[in-house]
């Protein structure tokens, strides 16, 4: 057996593998529901020049998705169930979140993709080496925000009106975006232990920092990092928004 492939056998027989797993699934998901808007935001795009690198950037998230769903084979899962468990998991954020401009089109992306990468980057901290460089690799192209931060910049400059509508805009998107993080922990508990686990470990490591007078346990801090994780977690997700919206010069 290949030093890889033992990696693998390990990682898909530990206790973790089927959160890992999970996890794996939603990114897969997000990469399916990203080629399908990419899709059809080339297909409404004002210039051909935007039409041409918008289908790119799907054909692109078609290769992110297959790449993911490879390494479930690997742990032992199944990509279209893996894939199915979030089939309607964006269906309200979806009905409630109807563009009526390009420009909120272009935001709806940039901020939906921001907040629900940056939650499976937080929870691929908990999984296995291989998967972790994976999921990260994924979550890091940052092709799309590009283009979208240099088109709402440009329209930005020469419309204040349209930069106020599109704060507002923001606004509502995140409230929707948490609502869709805080669902998909409560419908898939993995994703929550993944999320834990994090901050377990980070706790851990601040108690046996040396210079950390009367270190609690390690018990005590698993317990600790357990209670506090859920407001950690969004705390974190808020910052991240607020410093995606800054880089448009948009308030959150």
């Amino acid at each position: 057996m290949t030093e890889v492939a033992h990696q693998d056998a390990q990682a898909a027989h530990a206790p973790e593998a089927a959160d890992t797993v999970e996890l794996l699934g939603l990114v897969a998901h997000l990469q399916h529901v990203a080629f399908n808007r990419l899709a059809e935001d080339a297909r409404v795009a004002p210039s051909t020049a935007q039409q041409l690198e918008l289908s790119r950037l799907a054909a692109a998230a078609v290769d992110r998705r297959d790449r993911v769903l490879a390494r479930v084979v690997e742990l032992g899962g199944e990509p279209e169930r893996c894939l199915g468990a979030y089939a309607r998991l964006l269906e309200d954020f979806d009905s409630r979140t109807q563009p009526s401009t390009w420009w909120e089109r272009l935001l709806r992306s940039y901020v939906a993709d921001g907040v629900s990468d940056d939650f499976c980057r937080i929870a691929a901290s908990a999984v296995d080496d291989r998967s972790r460089a994976l999921l990260l690799e994924v979550l890091d192209d940052a092709e799309h925000a590009n283009l979208a931060v240099g088109e709402l910049e440009a329209a930005g400059a020469q419309d204040e009106v349209l930069v106020s509508r599109l704060a507002l805009w923001g606004r509502r998107l995140v409230g929707e975006a948490l609502g869709v993080v805080q669902q998909a922990m409560s419908a898939h508990p993995g994703l929550g232990r993944l999320v834990t686990r994090r901050e377990a470990a980070e706790a851990g490591r601040a108690a046996d920092e040396p210079a950390a007078p009367a270190a609690e346990p390690a018990g005590a801090a698993a317990a600790e990092a357990d209670a506090a994780a859920p407001g950690k977690l969004f705390g974190e997700l808020t910052a991240e928004h607020t410093r995606r919206m800054s880089r448009l010069g948009l308030t959150a």
